[in-house]
């Protein structure tokens, strides 16, 4: 009997495993929302980057939610900060970002010297990266991935290097850096802005993907998903703040909203976070109270959370078009 309680509960953790990479369909989802975005802002060109720019802001945001995550359970019985599950998360998905921070240097370098990538040669690479203020921004974002991939892969292997805070403020860093200088750094406060808003929107959609990612039992949900669901209420007052003041300064009158492409991509984004918001009270009132009480499951939760993470993609396609639309 013991033998086989062992093999159901290796079973069990095998699927949920399984189900836990179902979290990768909002990669398409946020390319959705990148394409839902393009058709907005016509007559105004697509820009290509702003494929791999979704990509980046999706990846960057679990991995500061995964050291939140490690950082929030640091007086636990079971810090996951201690996790090599989590760092092993950590290290792949830091790699990755720092892959599409990479591609996305360079797509924007050739674009700023208007030649095909496949074009682009060494020097003139280097010098945008040196002269020209937004390629030092990419390469201090390409940077800050490095050093959090690195950390996270020597964390991995000696346990004494298991401090999340590094790579917190690392993928943090690297997540604020582009919107702190830009349209609404000539504003006042507006960095401040850009980057709470850059800020509440990552640790809104890691900190339940790393949730997701983590969490295998029905007491680790009861745990987490209330603590969750209290900081979920801030990043959604701050987001709801930030967006209003930025739009408003932005567009200046509610008829740019359906006069030009940028107005029309923030009116998407509305409507996007208005069906989230609902779908954060629904939850609140239902999940989080069952989940506290243990009366559902951890693959109800899970699949719960998928759900959440993938619509919120599509928000983050339709940021990154926003990025590169005038």
């Amino acid at each position: 009997m013991a033998r086989t309680s062992q093999a159901s509960r290796r079973q069990l953790r095998r699927t949920g495993t399984a189900r836990q990479w179902l979290l990768l369909f909002a990669v398409p989802t946020s390319l959705v929302g990148v394409a839902f975005g393009w058709a907005l802002a016509r007559p105004e060109g697509h820009d290509p980057s702003s494929v791999v720019r979704a990509i980046s802001l999706l990846l960057g945001s679990v991995v500061l939610g995964l050291a939140t995550l490690g950082w929030w359970s640091r007086t636990g019985t079971r810090p996951f900060a201690r996790n090599a599950r989590l760092w092993q998360l950590s290290t792949a998905i830091a790699a990755a970002w720092m892959l599409a921070e990479g591609v996305l240097l360079a797509m924007t370098a050739s674009e700023a010297d208007a030649e095909p990538l496949i074009e682009l040669s060494v020097g003139r690479f280097g010098q945008y990266v040196t002269e020209i203020s937004a390629g030092r921004v990419g390469l201090a974002v390409l940077a800050c991935t490095v050093a959090a991939a690195t950390w996270s892969a020597i964390a991995f292997r000696r346990k004494d290097a298991r401090l999340p805070v590094p790579v917190l403020v690392l993928a943090a860093l690297a997540l604020v850096a582009r919107p702190i200088t830009g349209h609404m750094s000539q504003q006042m406060l507006g960095s401040a802005l850009d980057v709470v808003h850059a800020l509440a929107a990552a640790v809104w959609l890691g900190v339940l993907a790393a949730l997701g990612l983590m969490l295998r039992s029905r007491g680790d949900w009861a745990k987490w998903l209330p603590r969750f669901s209290d900081l979920a209420v801030w990043c959604v007052s701050l987001l709801t703040l930030t967006g209003v003041v930025n739009a408003a300064v932005k567009l200046g009158g509610v008829t740019p909203l359906f006069d030009t492409g940028y107005g029309r991509i923030v009116l998407a984004k509305m409507l996007v976070f208005a069906v989230l918001l609902g779908l954060g009270w629904w939850w609140r009132r239902t999940w989080v109270g069952q989940a506290a009480a243990h009366r559902i499951d951890a693959e109800t939760s899970l699949r719960r959370a998928t759900v959440e993470v993938v619509a919120m993609a599509i928000a983050f396609g339709l940021a990154a078009a926003l990025a590169t639309t005038a």
